[in-house]
């Protein structure tokens, strides 16, 4: 489901999870995190999927890039706090897959939910390529099935 091209991610489960501290540098005048961070938390989770889900460990291993990003902001992100990064799957394609995101603190819930886009790419050759079988593979051992609507989900 979707929303003005926005991934829904209100009320999905999310399988994955990965703690992210909140650093003191990620602080604004506001005295919040900065927004741009909420990108930066985002990543971490989806860099510990990439390792733990899908086994690929190294730098040479991250083949997609990241094509779209879309945050939204539910609450201020303070310092100190150690998130949790909740991280899933909701869409794979032939060369390109989509992940959902809910960044929470355990005293103030939900802080940010977010989605990106990634499409597979061969850097060598500068190209774009398919998913390979092991990869959708194991992502659909913890994400799967997909092509089926989620109905634990509604509109952001």
């Amino acid at each position: 489901m979707e929303s003005h091209g926005r991934m829904v991610v209100e009320e999905m489960e999310f399988r994955f999870r990965h703690p992210v501290e909140v650093r003191f540098r990620d602080i604004d005048i506001g005295g919040h995190a900065h927004h741009g961070e909420a990108l930066v938390y985002i990543e971490e989770g989806r860099s510990a999927y990439w390792r733990q889900v899908v086994g690929r460990a190294g730098l040479h291993d991250i083949d997609y890039i990241l094509a779209e990003a879309h945050v939204r902001y539910h609450a201020r992100v303070l310092w100190p706090d150690t998130l949790d990064v909740g991280v899933r799957v909701v869409r794979l394609g032939k060369k390109h897959f989509e992940m959902a995101y809910e960044v929470r603190s355990p005293e103030r819930g939900r802080l940010v939910t977010a989605s990106t886009v990634q499409v597979m790419f061969d850097y060598g050759a500068g190209v774009t390529k398919r998913i390979p079988d092991d990869m959708r593979a194991r992502i659909e051992e913890l994400d799967g099935p997909f092509g089926l609507r989620h109905p634990e989900t509604r509109s952001v």
